[in-house]
């Protein structure tokens, strides 16, 4: 499948996952929490949520007290994350996360949770790549997704379950080895957690790439 092909096939995705995607992400609600707690950022930073969906992970650093833009390429699910917006500190725009329309070294944070899963390698790459582009240098990369138990059963129920109902690009993501694709785009691990019994895995990373001098 080219990549116009997984444009079309995502956007096609969350059209009708929109209206009840929230349903779905109350099971990991207590994520998203853990996920700012995790980042460990100062108050008021700047944070990117790429692929922020209905917004959720975006929220949960709002209310922290950060400066938060959240981008996805599903006008549909922006359109529920717009609705349901409390926060001052809190905005969202349509863009394509390869392509991500702001200057580089902006960010302090970005973060980028449940969606690597469903991008195909050369996206998922590009994208990571665009993460270490507008975040400043030693600024903090944030990797959220799915992850697999550490016994042999749990990983094989888990990743059955998963599968049934998440894209095609889910089994690729799985098997890879994240970690070597993290290094070659400069993001140097410096923490990571498993939780919920080993099901999601928070990555944080380092924005090692040393900035252009003016």
């Amino acid at each position: 499948m080219g990549e116009e092909d997984y444009y079309s096939y995502i956007r096609k995705f969350f059209k009708r996952w929109a209206p009840v995607y929230d349903i779905t992400d109350v099971f990991i609600s207590g994520v998203r929490d853990k996920v700012v707690e995790f980042t460990n950022a100062r108050k008021g930073s700047k944070i990117l949520d790429v692929c922020a969906g209905t917004g959720k992970q975006t929220f949960a650093f709002a209310k922290r007290g950060h400066e938060v833009v959240g981008i996805d390429l599903s006008e549909a699910m922006l359109r529920v994350a717009r609705q349901k917006n409390e926060y001052e500190n809190a905005r969202f725009a349509a863009a394509d996360a390869t392509k991500v329309p702001i200057e580089d070294n902006h960010f302090d944070v970005s973060c980028v949770s449940f969606a690597l899963h469903d991008m195909p390698l050369t996206i998922r790459a590009k994208v990571l790549k665009e993460m270490v582009r507008v975040t400043r240098s030693r600024g903090k990369v944030l990797i959220v997704d799915y992850g697999l138990p550490d016994n042999k059963l749990g990983r094989y129920l888990i990743y059955q379950v998963v599968r049934s109902y998440e894209t095609k690009y889910y089994a690729e993501f799985i098997k890879s080895e994240l970690e070597d694709l993290l290094k070659g785009l400069h993001i140097e691990i410096n923490g990571q957690a498993k939780i919920m019994l080993g099901t999601v895995r928070i990555l944080r990373g380092i924005n090692s790439k040393r900035s252009p001098k003016v």
